[in-house]
């Protein structure tokens, strides 16, 4: 049983963006600070170029009465103490998804993840056919993609996805997303797909051999018992990963062009919003 233990700096960087410059200078110092060495007022305001007031108010604005109540707590964080240990039913939440990380990371084909990364830079047009929780995790994609330039449309509706199959063609892919492998609707749409040229991609967590046959890439995702029904944890989150691992891979691959886009559709956002 994995033990987990309470800390500080997530609430810091929850209101991160209430604090004043100085303050974030103060908060990234915490935040990023790793090993000993003396957190006395006096030595960080040094090493900060701040005044020993200026970590009084950041402590104040953490929600501590003032720099030593705040350093004896995150002092705390260094210094394994007595807790009463989590419930059980939190232990098994959090077990769940590290259980699912480090399958992620064994099933994981960086090889493959560079073929994907191609796919998607080179088609003109990809969709994404999903049913249920498998749809949802199409429409992250579309609007996470979408944002550093990838022509991504999610298709959740059976009769759209036959309907679609009428505009396929080499110039295309199609990633159909599938944690049992049995979602029929998107295992016959990636059939029909195959037959009209377009590239082919099934993320799955269960392996069959037909696969083979009307997909490019198969890519495995870790499973758990019950997962699928979204019994004790989200079942998009194995998918979720890989979907990540590939943006993360994308982004790599033409950093300053695609973070421009990015930052782009950020600006469109807020002039809209």
């Amino acid at each position: 049983m994995e033990e987990y233990e309470k800390n500080m700096i997530p609430h810091i960087e929850a209101i991160y963006e209430t604090f004043t410059s100085l303050e974030k200078n103060i908060a990234d110092f915490f935040i990023r600070r790793e090993g000993k060495g003396d957190l006395s007022a006096k030595n960080v305001a040094k090493q900060l170029y701040v005044s020993e007031a200026s970590l009084s108010r950041f402590a104040k604005k953490c929600g501590y009465k003032g720099y030593r109540e705040f350093l004896f707590c995150y002092e705390q964080m260094e210094t394994p103490v007595n807790r009463p240990p989590a419930s059980d039913h939190i232990k098994m939440v959090l077990n769940s998804y590290q259980e699912l990380l480090n399958k992620s990371y064994s099933l994981m084909d960086e090889e493959q993840i560079d073929r994907i990364e191609s796919i998607l830079s080179e088609k003109k047009r990809i969709y994404v056919y999903g049913k249920g929780s498998s749809g949802l995790v199409g429409m992250e994609m579309k609007l996470r993609f979408m944002r550093i330039g990838v022509n991504l449309e999610a298709i959740t509706d059976d009769h759209i996805m036959k309907m679609n199959s009428v505009l396929l063609d080499e110039d295309c892919a199609v990633i159909g997303i599938s944690v049992s492998g049995k979602t029929g609707e998107v295992i016959e749409s990636l059939k029909a797909a195959k037959r009209c040229g377009a590239t082919t991609v099934l993320m799955t967590s269960h392996i069959d051999k037909q696969f083979r046959s009307f997909c490019d890439e198969v890519v495995l995702c870790a499973v758990k018992e019950n997962l699928e029904t979204g019994k004790a944890i989200s079942p998009q989150f194995p998918i979720l990963i890989m979907v990540d691992i590939i943006y993360s891979r994308m982004l790599r691959s033409d950093k300053f062009h695609r973070e421009t886009l990015h930052d782009y559709t950020l600006e469109a956002l807020d002039e809209r919003g």
